[in-house]
Parts: C-alpha cells; sequence; structure tokens
C-alpha cells in the first residue's frame, strides 16, 4: 500500500506540471490534500463567522468560484481537495461541478463521508451504506478520483460505530473504493484495522506548541497504521477558533508559525499524504482560502513549504462569485512566508440585488 502511496506522489507532482502550474523548485514527495467544504449557500455567512472570503459570500453553486479555488490551492503546492459530502441532491449537484472543475486542471479529489449529522449523533448504517454505494455508481469513475490505485474515501465518525457496522459497510465496497477510518486514538484503530484501508485523522484543535503529547500521538497512529497496511494522512492546520459554535479552545496562527509547526509533525509521523484543515471551514476559523481577514497569509506559508510559487491574488477575477460584487473586494499581491501588501484596490460595485449580509 506505502508503495502504491509514493507511486501516486509522483503522478500528482507530473498532473500538475501537465497543468501548467510547477513550481521553479522540486515539490515535497508528500501529497497536501485540503478538506473542502461545499455547504455555503448564501445565508451561511450569516451564522458563526468572523471572517469572509476574499471572493465574497459565495454559493456553493458557483463553479468559477471552484475555479479560482483550485487555482489558488494549485499556486500554493496543495494537490487536491477532500470534499466533505454525503449524498443529497444539493451535494451531489456541487460535487458533479467541482468534479469538472478539477477534470480541467488535472487537479485531484477524494471525498470525506460525513458519517455523522448535525448533533453529532452516528447515521444510520444503512443510510452510510447506501450513500457509499451511490458515490461508488456515481463519481468513483472520474479520473480526478485517481490519487491512488483506487479512489479514496474518508469515513467520518468512525469512532461512533462498531467495529461489526464498520466491516458490514466496508466490505462490498473495498474492490473498488480505498475507505480511510477516521479514528483519533491507535488502539482504537486497531480494533478495525481489517475492515478498512487506512485513517485520517482530522484533529484541528491542537497547539502544536503546546498540546502534551502531540506529536508523539500522531507518530503512534501513522506506526500502527502502517503496520496494518493501511494508509495514514495525518492532519495540519493553521490554527482554531470555534467559540462562536459554542467551543473553548483558541488556537492562534502565530503569522503562520502554527501552520509551519503543524505541517513539520505531520511529515515528522510518516503520512501518505498531509490532510491540511482547511480550506474553507470560515465556523472553526481553519481557513487557508484567502479571506479579508488573513489574506493569503497561511497559503503563502504553505507554498514556501512546498517550494510552490505562491498565489497571484492581483488581477483574479473578482466576478468569481455572484454575490461578491455586493461587498468590498480587496486585493492583495503576496509570495513567500510575508504577506507583502503591494497594493489595495477597493472595488465598490452596485447590483440590483441586496447583499446578503
Amino acid at each position: 500500500m506505502r508503495r502504491v502511496a509514493a507511486a501516486a506522489a509522483a503522478a500528482l507532482v507530473a498532473a500538475t506540471a501537465a497543468a501548467g502550474t510547477a513550481p521553479a523548485a522540486p515539490r515535497a514527495p508528500v501529497p497536501v490534500l485540503a478538506y473542502y467544504y461545499i455547504w455555503f449557500n448564501a445565508t451561511s455567512w450569516q451564522r458563526a463567522k468572523i471572517d469572509t472570503p476574499l471572493l465574497g459570500r459565495y454559493s456553493s453553486d458557483e463553479l468559477r468560484t471552484m475555479r479560482q479555488h483550485i487555482r489558488w490551492a494549485q499556486q500554493a503546492g496543495i494537490d487536491g481537495f477532500i470534499v466533505s459530502w454525503k449524498s443529497t441532491p444539493t451535494l451531489n449537484r456541487r460535487l458533479t461541478r467541482l468534479i469538472a472543475a478539477a477534470r480541467q486542471t488535472h487537479f485531484k479529489l477524494a471525498v470525506m463521508y460525513e458519517g455523522l449529522d448535525f448533533e453529532r449523533r452516528p447515521l444510520p448504517v444503512a443510510r452510510v451504506a447506501s450513500d457509499l454505494r451511490f458515490f461508488q455508481q456515481h463519481f468513483a469513475s472520474s479520473p480526478v478520483f485517481r490519487i491512488y490505485s483506487k479512489p479514496l474515501v474518508i469515513w467520518s465518525g468512525t469512532w461512533k460505530f462498531t467495529p461489526a457496522a464498520i466491516a458490514r459497510v466496508t466490505a462490498p465496497l473495498r474492490r473498488s473504493l480505498l475507505v480511510l477510518a477516521s479514528q483519533r486514538q491507535a488502539d482504537d484503530y486497531a480494533r478495525v484495522a481489517s475492515s478498512v484501508d487506512g485513517d485520517a485523522y482530522y484533529w484541528a484543535a491542537v497547539d502544536p506548541f503546546s498540546t502534551p503529547g502531540y506529536q508523539a500521538k500522531l507518530a503512534r497512529l501513522g506506526r500502527v497504521v502502517h503496520a496494518h497496511g493501511g494508509l495514514w494522512i495525518a492532519p495540519a492546520a493553521p490554527g482554531f477558533d470555534a467559540r462562536l459554535l459554542g467551543g473553548t479552545s483558541l488556537i492562534p496562527r502565530r503569522g503562520g508559525k502554527s501552520l509551519e509547526a503543524e505541517y513539520a509533525a505531520a511529515l515528522a509521523s510518516s503520512p501518505d499524504a498531509v490532510g491540511l484543515i482547511s480550506w474553507n471551514e470560515f465556523s472553526e476559523n481553519t481557513q487557508i482560502e484567502p479571506s479579508t481577514r488573513y489574506g493569503a497569509q497561511s497559503l503563502d506559508t504553505l507554498a514556501s513549504l512546498r517550494r510552490a510559487p505562491g498565489p497571484r491574488l492581483v488581477g483574479f477575477d473578482s466576478d468569481n462569485s455572484a454575490s461578491a460584487g455586493a461587498g468590498n473586494v480587496i486585493a492583495f499581491a503576496t509570495g513567500g512566508t510575508v504577506l507583502g501588501l503591494l497594493g489595495l484596490v477597493l472595488v465598490a460595485r452596485r447590483r440590483g440585488t441586496a447583499n446578503p449580509t
């Protein structure tokens, strides 16, 4: 399995070069995949947000917004998105559009299946099995899902399901899909290892400078996953703040230093990929997407770590979002690990639609 992962990393570099977005210097061999959310409607930005996208308050239905996200991600050295999904008419429509955008630019996708409901309760096992079959039948054949030998699905929330339930769901799928668990402890992974193809730990609320045992925990998880022949996707985030959702943790970004430390800890656990938390989870403030509060700070930090050219924010299409024109659009020019403010352009536009905020 790990030999397959190494080959996949080389293929991702070649695909990025073919898309005309290859960095000037050699890329790091471990793929970086950013968690990506397609749940945004115009009203989403009115709840639990202290920051908003530089593109404006977009809807996840907007194909031009998806294309801009992919361009920026590639420029920062990101190889693909792990798309948060379960089968609903809205999310299926949006995933179809994202697949089309990714295929045009040789960008890769995986899926994080949301196995818990809004109240963090496990979905019925029959629903999980049905949704994953739907993905297998309707989406998995697209070449954008060829990061590894088979399309990759991370089952979020496996810690809420019994080993028997996990085995029942995954058994008919593993011939055509790689199904990863999302266990948070090495011993818990060992109990389900025979029914899955690896583990992806979504650990956002961790302070790399003060959380006891942080690096050791990642390293042990990686060792146990590899001992069972699985793929290990290690987490890294730029910071965290979910206090508007009722949380209490605040992990400061420290001007990019938190992301640098978490990326280093992830690599130290010998991952098959780094799971970057996140492209656009604005409610928990782990977003690396260019934003009004942070600009492209996180993408610049990542680009430096990945030896990528960095995001080009001057001259980007500010009309990517149908809702962007309702507010103010700020354009930055950036490069390297430090946000270099070369120009500030304030464009005020008025349209016939009301501001969604």
